[in-house]
């Protein structure tokens, strides 16, 4: 970032936030020494920020003043946009109850702060981009990637069943075939590929990533903030019309996930992702 852009430290200094352009505000998870996990106080950062950032444009709706918010940038520092859930270090007495809360609770209402947002959002991918990571990035309007970066999502590695509403996001974005092929596998991604299927919408070089996703940004925010804000809305009204699950379908969905956090499978599959080795799944 420019050294002459006040930046503002929020979660204990793991979520920077600073105006790189008119009308841009960008938020950098910045959590190195977990791969920019993301966890409790960064969550809720991002949706407390995204909130407020909410309310001023809809108090400045009549404002022509170009300062005002009218796009987010999503990014993550070190070389990194996030490895997903902070839950790889929660003791396994505690595992089931601490992981669920936060997958369940503040990973959710951020995603949902991202999709209420009225004005564009972007995701600047500098790295690897893997599992909530990857879903947060999905949530914002488009995506810029930098050459040589991996997606994935590895619940299929972990032993994890992923959410339901998760999921509805990755078919919507990519279909359900290389959504399958994304869950079951548990492989990632290049870039390349990535472009292909629609999971981001531009690649760029390395040195390139700042400026360009910087100049789309401020393209985004300098467009009519009307026209942004209805047809961000009415995109949003068409994916959502759809016949909604039945009550006792999405209980069970629900009851899927919760049930991967209390089995032996997950706490086996957590263990062996940070040990590098094949896992020996017991299917309980």
């Amino acid at each position: 970032m420019p050294q002459d852009v006040p930046i503002k430290q929020l979660a204990g200094g793991k979520l920077l936030v600073d105006e790189p352009a008119a009308g841009v505000v960008r938020l950098t998870i910045a959590n190195p020494a977990k791969r920019n996990a993301l966890d409790h106080p960064i969550l809720d950062a991002i949706t407390a920020t995204l909130s407020e950032l909410a309310t001023e444009a809809a108090a400045a709706a009549d404002d022509p003043d170009p300062t005002h918010p009218h796009c987010v940038i999503v990014t993550g520092s070190g070389g990194m946009f996030s490895a997903g859930y902070d839950i790889g270090e929660i003791p396994d007495e505690e595992f089931e109850q601490r992981a669920e809360a936060l997958v369940a609770h503040p990973f959710t209402e951020a995603i949902d702060a991202l999709e209420a947002f009225p004005y564009p959002t972007l995701a600047a991918l500098p790295g690897h981009t893997i599992g909530g990571g990857l879903e947060l990035a999905l949530a914002c309007d488009l995506r810029i990637a930098r050459e040589g970066i991996k997606l994935g999502m590895p619940p299929a590695k972990l032993g994890l069943v992923y959410s339901h509403t998760g999921i509805r996001r990755f078919i919507d974005a990519i279909g359900a075939a290389r959504t399958r092929e994304l869950f079951l596998l548990g492989r990632y991604v290049d870039a390349p590929t990535a472009l292909g299927w629609g999971l981001v919408n531009r690649v760029v070089a390395e040195q390139e990533l700042d400026s360009a996703s910087i100049a789309l940004a401020a393209e985004l925010a300098g467009n009519a903030p009307l026209s942004q804000t209805g047809n961000k809305r009415v995109i949003a009204a068409l994916l959502d019309a759809r016949d909604g699950l039945a009550a006792e379908v999405e209980a069970e969905l629900i009851e899927l996930r919760r049930a991967s956090f209390a089995s032996r499978d997950m706490r086996e599959g957590m263990r062996a992702f940070a040990e590098k080795r094949p896992a020996r799944w017991q299917g309980r």
